[in-house]
């Protein structure tokens, strides 16, 4: 007679577990989060504070927008390239893929665990943002409707969503956190400025960073980074990153499945 064993904790759901108490383990991690709300929240005062003195009127969702954009953005690139890159550095991805061997299923771990607290932190920073410009300005510059605040959250969570998807998947294909790190700022930002200055400035709002502030943007609003209508809903914006972060995500499991650790 022989007994029988029930194993448990195997498969996917065992590998998103694992990357998930990694994932809040670090202090790198902590240290994004916390630097990217300080981010935020000094954007947002300043920028409230510039509404009380005659600067050029805006609303409290546009300024968490600039604050999502222009700093709070590279906390997150940050967190999710350290999320791959520390373990090669490290020399604990050797351990990661010893316990998770289907190298497909160690990128998905990773991914399932990152996103949903990058979607989170989007929308609560976000509306953090929205409430701090709201008292500090104190009836000066724009109002905010509840569509452009509902609007401006769930892109911005979205977008920080997709944001770290993509950077985990540049840096399984590069495994350098200095080469993902100006592989995806230069892709967000001077990219698309040097591909309009070239003479394809429709081609701007296909890029993953003017795509996910399109996302943020009530539809028929001009983007505030850009001063142009976007040519599609504020979802298509997010399409467009997903886009983006499923090709750099395909990209990086294959690199990992050629070369291994």
């Amino acid at each position: 007679m022989t007994a029988s064993v029930e194993v448990r904790g195997g498969g996917l759901s065992g590998a998103v577990a694992s990357e998930w108490t990694k994932f809040w383990s670090v202090r790198a991690t902590w240290w994004c989060l916390v630097a990217g709300t300080a981010l935020m929240l000094f954007y947002g005062t300043l920028s409230a504070i510039a509404q009380r003195v005659g600067d050029d009127p805006q609303g409290a969702h546009t300024v968490a927008l600039g604050g999502g954009f222009y700093l709070t953005q590279f906390a997150v690139i940050a967190l999710a390239t350290l999320f791959v890159t520390s373990e090669y550095a490290g020399g604990g991805i050797r351990s990661t893929l010893l316990w998770t061997p289907v190298r497909s299923r160690v990128v998905l771990a990773k991914a399932a665990a990152l996103a949903p607290v990058l979607f989170a932190y989007g929308v609560l920073l976000s509306s953090a943002g929205m409430a701090l410009a709201t008292t500090v300005m104190d009836g000066h510059g724009l109002p905010t409707s509840f569509e452009a605040a509902f609007t401006t959250a769930s892109g911005m969570g979205g977008y920080f969503a997709v944001l770290g998807l993509l950077c985990t998947g540049i840096a399984w294909a590069l495994r350098s956190a200095a080469g993902t790190l100006v592989s995806v700022i230069v892709l967000l930002v001077p990219l698309p400025l040097i591909v309009a200055s070239l003479g394809l400035p429709e081609a701007m709002p296909y890029f993953p960073g003017i795509a996910g502030v399109n996302a943020m943007v009530e539809a028929g609003q001009p983007n505030p980074i850009t001063m142009t209508v976007a040519p599609y809903a504020p979802w298509v914006g997010l399409v467009i990153c997903a886009a983006w972060a499923a090709t750099a995500l395909v990209t990086g499991a294959a690199v990992l499945r050629r070369r291994d650790a």
